[in-house]
């Protein structure tokens, strides 16, 4: 399997009683905790932790976010210009993100007071022994 970030699609069903959304493809058997940020405006940019064994899942709540990706080559001194994956989460659409170990994120709302649930699969205590922040500006984008 490759270790690539992947969108789990879910769906809604609407009837006379309301809306009820899904994803039901989300298996959540490995997951132990989760977590939720939520940003008041569209300025904060969240950026950019890592994890080299920790895998997470992004679902948002409220609103919507950008997150974006980038695969870590070199945990010492990565490559700044490491290509990024770009991803719109909207609370609008059931979707799930799976962020596979050896990612670091990137989060930003598109709309105000966003708010974003996130799963993962150690806990609280073993993620001190695998957190790693880059400067927010640290990874850049070439045109």
């Amino acid at each position: 399997m490759l270790n690539r970030p992947k969108v789990i699609n879910g769906g809604s069903h609407t009837d006379v009683r309301g809306t009820l959304g899904f994803v039901n493809d989300f298996d959540m058997a490995e997951v132990k905790r989760f977590y939720k940020i939520s940003h008041p405006d569209t300025t904060v940019v969240r950026a950019w932790r890592a994890h080299k064994i920790e895998q997470r899942w992004f679902h948002a709540t409220q609103g919507a976010f950008e997150i974006k990706l980038v695969e870590i080559d070199n945990w010492d001194n990565p490559n700044p210009h490491l290509k990024q994956h770009h991803f719109d989460l909207s609370a609008k659409e059931n979707t799930v993100l799976h962020v596979p170990k050896g990612y670091a994120s990137s989060l930003r709302a598109l709309e105000p007071n966003s708010t974003l649930l996130i799963f993962a699969d150690s806990k609280i205590d073993e993620v001190v022994k695998d957190d790693y922040l880059f400067a927010t500006d640290y990874f850049i984008e070439l045109k």
